[in-house]
């Protein structure tokens, strides 16, 4: 049989296809600079499918997946015979009005279930047997919210590409051929002023946002003086081809201390294309004209990774596993 039988196996790890959760976590982790530390990481990247079975397997309609990315500086200390061609750290943005910070990560691992215990579990076992070879720098448990909307209140990830629109944007192809398969990921934890927002009358959210609140009908602003999030995140060539990419966003917050926020997450055939996108957010289209929802919305991390494909990720940490 072809395809994924979601009734007799778990999801692979690294399946960049696996479908939008309920739950995720998203854990940014730095590895410590002594070799010790990098055998350490590999050992756990290269056995990392057999631990998604272990939680998983418990479980099989909880659909626990889970996608190792890993950073330009991390890449390099492996003994790899080269290296995703536009995988670089993350580029800060200074706009006039609003910076998009880069920040440390040798390594995203993206959990997703349909279960939260099972995100948890498998994150308390990972971190267990990485130990003391990394230090966590950012941790994030997301939760599906209502019909798939932000604390905003919008729907989110509505332009995701489905079916074979899906690989063509989020995996690189021949382009570069050693590395087909896997895909460049950009991660930033946003913060949002939802005081501020509730003041923001609904119409003008809709015209900040590009989309109606309670239908999610797409709004046309071509001829509006001010771009839309809707507009400024789509991306075209000089040719008038569109460039998708893979979102899958989560909220997390913890209202006791007032905190709320959307963990932006994109996964991408070609990293230009997301670079592209937030330097049309955070410069604007014309210049100037910056995406207003950051007047809402803050980031507070920024880091770039390449997620390989099963097979690339077990070759690239195999000569540094001890095996």
């Amino acid at each position: 049989m072809s395809g994924k039988n979601w009734d007799r196996v778990p999801i692979d790890a690294q399946s960049i296809d696996a479908p939008l959760s309920q739950a995720a976590i998203f854990l940014v982790v730095t590895v410590g600079s002594e070799q010790t530390a990098l055998a350490k990481v590999a050992f756990v990247l290269e056995g990392l499918d057999d631990l998604v079975k272990t939680v998983g397997f418990r479980d099989l309609s909880g659909r626990l997946s889970c996608i190792a990315g890993i950073g330009r500086e991390l890449w390099d200390r492996f003994h790899s015979d080269g290296r995703p061609k536009e995988l670089k750290p993350f580029a800060a943005i200074k706009g006039a009005a609003h910076d998009a910070p880069s920040t440390p990560g040798d390594l995203l691992f993206h959990i997703r279930s349909e279960r939260t215990d099972l995100c948890f579990e498998f994150e308390r076992i990972l971190l267990d047997n990485l130990g003391d070879s990394i230090t966590v720098v950012d941790e994030v448990s997301g939760f599906r919210y209502f019909d798939a909307r932000d604390l905003l209140g919008f729907v989110d990830g509505t332009a995701n590409p489905t079916g074979l629109d899906l690989p063509a944007s989020a995996l690189v192809g021949e382009e570069d051929a050693d590395f087909a398969g896997g895909s460049y990921v950009v991660v930033q934890k946003y913060l949002h002023d939802l005081g501020a927002w509730a003041k923001t009358p609904t119409p003008v959210q809709e015209e900040i946002i590009g989309r109606t609140k309670i239908d999610n009908i797409e709004i046309d602003d071509d001829d509006a003086p001010r771009k839309s999030h809707k507009s400024l995140a789509t991306i075209e060539d000089a040719d008038g081809n569109e460039y998708d990419i893979l979102r899958d966003n989560m909220p997390f917050g913890r209202p006791g201390q007032q905190e709320f926020g959307t963990y932006f997450i994109g996964y991408s055939r070609y990293l230009w294309v997301i670079e592209k996108m937030l330097q049309r957010m955070y410069i604007g289209d014309p210049p100037g004209a910056y995406d207003r929802l950051l007047d809402f919305s803050t980031p507070h991390t920024g880091v770039t990774f390449f997620a390989p494909t099963r097979p690339m990720l077990q070759a690239l940490v195999q000569a540094d596993s001890g095996d």
